[in-house]
């Protein structure tokens, strides 16, 4: 093709074939004039070689694109006049007259002229050019041709029929395909040659030799190549596009495609990750390819890992993906390699985010963490990055690790009050750090009121939630109250700047209830759940304010409806069991804490046996299981009593001592899960004791005991126990017990100075209980157990004082505190 320059021949073609190979177009040129002079039988070749230097020499300065078609015009007559002079029968009988053709294709293409271009290519025969090996400009030179035929059928619009229109895309597919095999073909012989120069040294140096300057592929060949599977998606076949992608990826890699390669893996990644293909997806088979001198070399390995299944291949693209961004990345700080940096801090960038999407799909948010650990050493004032790293830390439960990346997200991001509620809901759901939670939501406050991005009434709602806790926390009457006066305003200004909003209305609702307005706070609980009817917390809540107006029946009512649309909510059914004690007796409750216990096996029980990480339910009625009588010492069930999270600390603390004498060894599995299953156990145990059936109330803490025997809920069921068999002494032990890990726990409280009353222990039974009344004074039974204690010591009017306050905050006591509602943030 091309080149007709012989073996043997002069000098002077020995260089022009040099020079062209190297695309050294302007002494191409110069050559070519001398041979014209010295060599008249070769003048249609030197016509030839100087319209190619002309022309490339151009498209080298101005890339052959829509922005440049006049300049073209203009620039490229030389090179048109000299390349027609030789589509001729003196050109043919030179044998340079096909590859001009070729050329005044690729010509016409740069001026915008397609139809004359696709003209130029059926002049050449390109589509029944034979596959024959080529040299290096020769190969460069045909896949080319194919790139720009394709392009120009692209921009080509004279196809009127349906059947020429099929046509036309038929033959772009095959010449999309041809130009793709073609230039990656080209460019790993352009490497193997350029290699081939360059001298092995060994001398032991620390300082190798640098890699030969690659030359780019050009802006025709790079084009082609991109346009290949995404034209292939266009026309609705996206198994083919899929095929052509992945043939492109197992080419041998060269490094001139590197950036293409990237580009691609991502690409692919999108096309899995978006699910286009559906049943058409078939795994990749180990086969080797046909063997043909215009196909690329292949990666081929016994030992090659090949996905069985989307889902590995979406992961095995994005982590190459992510190897190849990463080392690309710019380490240097300084201005001079400003523009290179960035340029690839958003290749692997828009590496991470897909590596996000694919990680988090498929539960693999560890895998994610870690190599978003990886890219901190070049995400420098990064703040996409640093979120990114934040919320995968979020999601991997490191909590405190998470609110550190936080606290620099602020400090780059120093405007968006969002990051600042994101770490306030951190503090408050994870971390029991309210007074923190606050101070974030109070900054995210004044952020929105100096740049106003409609969050102002979210702010007010997360510092009303920061002072809410702190009153639960707070056992000074003085503090406590105005910790709740302080959230019901701002809860109140959040109703105000959002009366829209039902999580507004739910937290209002359960201050006001806290307060002791019931009428109101049911009022914003009905208002909340009819913007929200699927708000699985406010259905709770709202069955909780109904039993304080004593309406157990329509309670009974709401929660049995409420299960029909969410029968996973493990909270609802808790309180339903409650109910049914109430309504209908022990035996209908019991039948309840038994469906809960199957409900838990449905849920939970294959994430305590598998190896698969725990993935959670995104959807409203994801069991949290917050329970006032069992507030168990799972920090993760975001639990509004805050002393829980201390007592877990204790209860942890005495875990590891006990696995360290080897007697207790915790079960395997998340350990979230098991605690649920501990309150469920008690659940059942307290059930039974109403029923008077203590031999089955011991085995229901025999089971908790299996999973968590250092629990002081379990201390205080054991106390219950022995205080139904009327054993004191034991009673006092174990109630004890409970209060030492947790001095907070009110239940405990409560029993273990009725226990000393009934040991004639009255002043330690009076003190203990007014310490119960100063955790939770709206507690009837606190009262009531005073009242009795101080009618035994003959302080009768203190006593009737203590009956008449427990028959007062008795009318309005729900069946389970309102503190015992979710704390939730959707």
């Amino acid at each position: 093709m091309t080149s007709r320059v012989k073996s043997g021949s002069t000098r002077i073609e020995v260089e022009i074939e040099k020079s062209r190979e190297e695309s050294n177009w302007l002494r191409v040129i110069e050559l070519a004039e001398q041979l014209k002079e010295k060599s008249p039988e070769f003048v249609c070749l030197a016509d030839f070689l100087i319209g190619e230097g002309k022309l490339e020499n151009f498209l080298e300065e101005w890339p052959p694109i829509e922005a440049n078609i006049n300049r073209a015009k203009l620039g490229l007559i030389e090179a048109k006049r000299f390349l027609q002079l030789v589509v001729t029968e003196a050109g043919i009988k030179a044998g340079v007259a096909m590859d001009a053709h070729l050329l005044l294709g690729k010509l016409q293409y740069a001026c915008g002229q397609y139809a004359e271009g696709l003209k130029h290519f059926r002049l050449a025969d390109l589509h029944h050019l034979t596959e024959k090996k080529l040299p290096l400009r020769s190969l460069k030179i045909v896949a080319e041709s194919y790139a720009v035929k394709s392009l120009c059928l692209q921009k080509d619009d004279t196809a009127a029929s349906k059947f020429k229109k099929a046509e036309k895309q038929e033959e772009m597919i095959r010449c999309l395909d041809l130009a793709t095999d073609l230039s990656l073909l080209y460019m790993q012989k352009l490497e193997k040659e350029l290699n081939s120069t360059i001298p092995s040294s060994n001398t032991g140096s620390h300082s190798p030799q640098p890699p030969a300057t690659q030359k780019p592929l050009g802006e025709i060949l790079e084009q082609a190549i991109q346009l290949a599977p995404v034209f292939l998606l266009q026309q609705n076949k996206p198994d083919m596009a899929l095929e052509r992608y992945r043939r492109s990826l197992c080419a041998i890699e060269s490094h001139g495609v590197n950036i293409i390669r990237l580009k691609f893996m991502c690409q692919m990644a999108e096309l899995l990750l978006h699910g286009l293909l559906g049943d058409k997806y078939r795994a990749p088979i180990n086969t080797a390819p046909k063997i043909s001198v215009w196909k690329p070399k292949y990666y081929a390995s016994l030992n090659q890992f090949i996905p069985r299944n989307e889902f590995e291949e979406t992961i095995l693209l994005i982590l190459v993906a992510e190897s190849m961004a990463v080392r690309n990345t710019v380490l240097s700080q300084s201005p001079e390699f400003r523009d290179i940096r960035l340029s690839a801090f958003q290749e692997a960038v828009t590496v991470y985010d897909l590596l996000a999407v694919a990680t988090v799909r498929w539960g693999q948010t560890a895998l994610l963490q870690e190599s978003l650990e990886r890219s901190m050493k070049f995400s420098f004032d990064e703040s996409h990055m640093w979120k990114q790293y934040a919320l995968s830390l979020l999601a991997i439960n490191r909590f405190e690790h998470a609110l550190s990346v936080l606290k620099e997200v602020i400090r780059l991001e120093p405007n968006d009050p969002s990051n600042h509620l994101l770490a306030a809901k951190l503090c408050y759901e994870h971390l029991n750090l309210a007074k923190e939670g606050a101070q974030f939501s109070m900054e995210a406050r004044e952020k929105s009121l100096t740049s106003p991005g409609g969050l102002l009434g979210r702010c007010h709602l997360y510092i009303g939630i920061g002072y809410h806790l702190q009153a639960e926390s707070n056992q000074l009457k003085k503090d406590k109250e105005q910790f709740r006066t302080m959230a019901l305003n701002n809860f109140r200004s959040a109703v105000e700047l959002e009366p829209n909003d039902h999580l507004c209305r739910y937290y209002l609702g359960l201050q006001l209830a806290l307060m002791g307005n019931i009428p109101e706070g049911q009022q914003h609980v009905c208002l909340g759940l009819d913007l929200q009817p699927e708000h699985s917390s406010s259905l709770h809540l709202l069955v909780l304010l109904l039993t304080a107006e004593r309406q157990h029946g329509s309670a009974l009512l709401v929660v049995e409806n409420a299960l029909e649309e969410y029968p996973d909510s493990l909270n609802l059914m808790y309180v339903k069991a409650y109910l049914d004690l109430h309504e209908k007796g022990g035996e209908k409750a019991l039948v309840t804490a038994k469906q809960i216990l199957e409900l838990w096996k449905n849920l939970y029980e294959g994430q305590t046996i598998s190896d698969v990480p725990e993935c959670d339910r995104k959807s409203d009625t994801r069991s949290v299981f917050q329970l006032y009588t069992s507030e168990m010492s799972d920090k993760d069930s975001s639990s509004l009593h805050l002393h829980n999270i201390a007592a877990s600390r204790v209860e942890q603390a005495l875990s590891e001592v006990a696995s360290s004498m080897s007697s207790y060894n915790p079960r395997p599995g998340p350990q979230r899960a098991w605690m649920l299953q501990v309150e469920i156990w008690l659940l059942l145990a307290e059930l039974y004791l109403a029923l008077d059936q203590p031999t089955d109330v011991q085995m229901c803490i025999q089971e908790a005991m299996q999973i968590y025997p250092l629990s002081h809920q379990i201390m205080h069921m054991k106390g219950l126990l022995h205080m139904h068999r009327q054993e004191w002494s034991d009673a006092k032990t174990c109630f004890q017990n409970a209060v030492a890990i947790n001095p907070l726990h009110v239940k405990s409280l409560q029993q273990l100075g009725l226990v000393y009353h009934y040991l004639d222990l009255q002043g330690l039974a009076e003190t203990t209980l007014r310490e119960a009344a100063k955790i939770e004074p709206k507690n009837h039974i606190t009262w009531y157990n005073l009242g009795k204690v101080l009618e035994a010591v003959g302080e009768y009017e203190n006593a009737s004082n203590a009956m008449a306050t427990a028959l007062l905050e008795e009318q309005s006591s729900p069946i389970l505190p309102f503190s015992s509602v979710p704390l939730c943030f959707e």
